[in-house]
This record gives structure tokens, sequence and C-alpha cells, in this order.
């Protein structure tokens, strides 16, 4: 049976998007009917010749969607020819089946992170906490403002993906959500994630991060004195609530363990160390990393205080702690009234921890690095700010070594 079939492809207009692109469809004709799909191709109206049913001029952009329309016309008069090969009538029907069968479908980058979201949700308690698939979400809903924001579109094929994709979307953190650059990427780090998943897939052949940098800004870590950390510790609020947020605080700032992992602290982690003192033998909740710390004699006094707490002993936690949000929220009370002007939030305890409780006093970074539970050095010296105290008790020593507390030898002669 004699057959006739065709393809063009038209920029549909009517579908135009808020970037002011137009989709690309193609048109098969078989026998008088036609089957249209999109192709998942963008152009700008001005770019596209109806006529030639191609890309005008002759620009990269314009040379890459051309061959890939010649591509698709070579699909049809292959499959054309596969079919009267085989035997086969070739009517719309059959035609339209084999060939949207050959269509690979589309990756989409959206449906592909909601997939990695809901792993991750089955996974809590497991491998990921709350906090990180909260975390995923709000960097699956940027994605996905992002492409409204440059394409006018919810979703997008993953082989669109491109450096200069990666770049602007740095680009619409910083401005249209005022990220500062650490936040900026951090989130597009998230993205990255999905990406490196495509790419072990097989998804994708080209990683669209290379040549974009990944640096984070070095930031000012805040941390407390040892006397506005003595001043919240010997200081009477008052009231249960604050005392209460202030002896969790204080215990984290003498052991340094991160809110999530005071937060899921069990009494059964405490025991009797090496040394015949009490230790705290936990993993880091974001890290996975395992943590051993010696307990000071502070953070002692106040498990003990909570031994007996009715919640300690239903939940076996060692400590009632509240959500993070109230904690902070307590702890800037705190501060008005310690009259300790920095922005007091509970990581601020791990500093502490890190600068003024023990590298001040001379424990050496590698073990403060095994109690917080890093897996490097490198991650360490971010929280590892010297005092002034520390560099001037070591100078001291040099001084004594060199010849007394004065200057005089060193002291250059006045001339006469």
């Amino acid at each position: 049976m004699e057959h006739r079939i065709s393809i063009l492809f038209y920029a549909r207009k009517s579908k135009m998007t808020k970037g002011n692109l137009t989709p690309i469809y193609a048109r098969i004709t078989i026998n008088g009917q036609r089957l249209e799909h999109s192709i998942q191709r963008y152009i700008e109206v001005a770019r596209w010749s109806a006529a030639a049913g191609r890309a005008r001029g002759n620009s990269v952009e314009a040379r890459q969607l051309n061959t890939y329309l010649d591509t698709l016309t070579g699909k049809v008069l292959k499959l054309e020819r596969e079919m009267v090969q085989d035997g086969l009538e070739i009517t719309f029907e059959t035609f339209r089946e084999k060939w949207m069968g050959n269509q690979e479908r589309p990756r989409m980058l959206i449906e592909i992170f909601q997939h990695h979201n809901d792993q991750l949700a089955a996974l809590i308690g497991k491998e990921f906490s709350a906090a990180t698939l909260e975390r995923y979400n709000t960097s699956r809903d940027h994605t996905k403002a992002f492409l409204q924001w440059k394409y006018g579109i919810n979703d997008i094929d993953i082989k669109r993906l491109n450096y200069e994709f990666v770049s602007d979307y740095e680009f619409w953190l910083k401005t249209q959500r005022n990220y500062n650059h650490n936040t900026a990427i951090k989130y597009i780090s998230n993205f990255r994630k999905i990406i490196n998943i495509c790419i072990r897939k097989g998804w994708l052949q080209k990683d669209p991060f290379v040549g974009f940098k990944m640096t984070k800004h070095e930031v000012e870590r805040d941390f407390l004195t040892e006397e506005e950390l003595q001043t919240i510790v010997s200081r009477d609020f008052g009231t249960d609530r604050l005392n209460h947020v202030r002896d969790i605080f204080v215990f984290s700032c003498f052991t340094g363990l991160a809110y999530a992992d005071v937060q899921k602290l069990k009494r059964s982690e405490v025991a009797l160390g090496i040394d015949g003192d009490y230790w705290i033998f936990t993993s880091r909740q974001k890290t996975e990393t395992a943590s051993r710390i010696p307990l000071l004699p502070t953070a002692v006094e106040i498990l003990d205080r909570y031994k007996d707490y009715p919640l300690c002993v239903s939940s076996g936690k060692a400590l009632p702690v509240l959500s993070n949000q109230k904690m902070n929220a307590y702890l800037k009370e705190i501060a008005d009234v310690c009259k300790i002007h920095k922005n007091l939030t509970f990581h601020i305890a791990r500093h502490t921890f890190a600068t003024t409780v023990t590298l001040s006093n001379g424990v050496p970074m590698e073990s403060v690095s095994k109690m917080l539970g890093h897996k490097n050095l490198k991650t360490t010296q971010h929280y590892a700010k010297i005092l002034d105290k520390k560099v001037s008790d070591d100078m001291k020593v040099l001084r004594e070594k060199f010849g007394g507390k004065g200057n005089g030898s060193l002291k250059p002669k006045t001339a006469g």
C-alpha cells in the first residue's frame, strides 16, 4: 500500500514563554494525518525562519539547532525504511506507535531533583536529618523559580544545562534572592549534587560545572570570650526558661557539639573513658563522623542537673533541648541581659569551644579536630581563631628565652 510521510518544524508562537522564547514543534504528516509534538527546544521568534523551518544565521546556537533538526528528519526516514524492510504497513497508527516508542523521553531537571528529595525523605532518621531534607527542598524551589525567571518554564531537559546556566543561576541567587556569596554557593552545591547524579548515571555527557569556581569567601566567625562565657555561666536569669536554655548552650560551649548533636545525644552515649572520667561517645549527625569528647566539670554538672528531668527520663535523651528556632530566640534575650553585643546563636557555642575553651588553653588543633568530629584539619582551621591572650602567653615564653621581660636588648640606640 502506498504511503506518504513528510516532516517539518515550526515555532509555536501561541506557547511563548515569559522569556520571549517560542517552543519548536515537529509536525510529521503520515498519509495526510498529522503527528505533532514539542522537541524541547526554544528560540527567539526573530531567529526562526518559518519558510525554511530552520534557525536563521550561522551562529553556534543556530548550527547546533539545525543539526539537531536534521537528525530528527533522518530518524523519520530511517524509521520509514525499517518499517518497509520489515514488511509493516505504514499507517498513521503504526508509524505513531513506532515513532513515539523510538523517541527517548527527555530527562527533566526538576523531576530528577524531586526523585532525589523523595529518596532522601525516606532515609530521614537513618542517614539524613529533617534539616537536610528541608535544605534540598529549598534548593529545588530555588531552581524552579530560576527556570521561571530565565526561561518562563517549570522544568528543563538536563541536556540543555551548560556553564551559562550555572553562572546565571548564581547571579540570580545573589540578585533576585539577595543571598551573600557563601549562601549562594551553598545552594549551587546542592544543585551540583543533582548534576553529579545525572553524570554518574550516564544521562549527561558533559559537566556544566566545568570551569565554574565553587570557592567560598573566608568569613569572620563569632565566638564568646572567656569573660563573656563566664558572665553567661554565672548569671541567674530569674526564669526557668532562660536558665534552661543557658544550660544547654553552655553545655555546647564546653563540648563543641552542634545543635543537632546535642538534641539527639542520649544518656547511654555518656560513659567512662580510658582515664576513668566521663566522655561522650557519639557520631556527628551532619557527617556521621565518630566524635569522642572528654567531659569538663561544667558539662558534667549540667548533665547531672537534668538526669531526673521527666522528658529526659522518658526519652533517654541527655538533655531536654528545645527547637533550634526557640533556642536562638531565647539566646538573644540572654545576650541582651548580659550586655553581650553579638548575634548570639547556638552555633557560636561550637566556635567558643574550638577557640576560647580549647585552643586558647593549649589544646592541640589535632585533638580539637577529633573532638569536633571533623574529617580534616582544614575544616577545624575555620573555627580556630587564636586569641590575643594565647599569642601573648606564647610570646612571654619567647621573651624569657631571649633574656627577660623588657625590650632593652633590642631597643634601638638613640643618636648623639
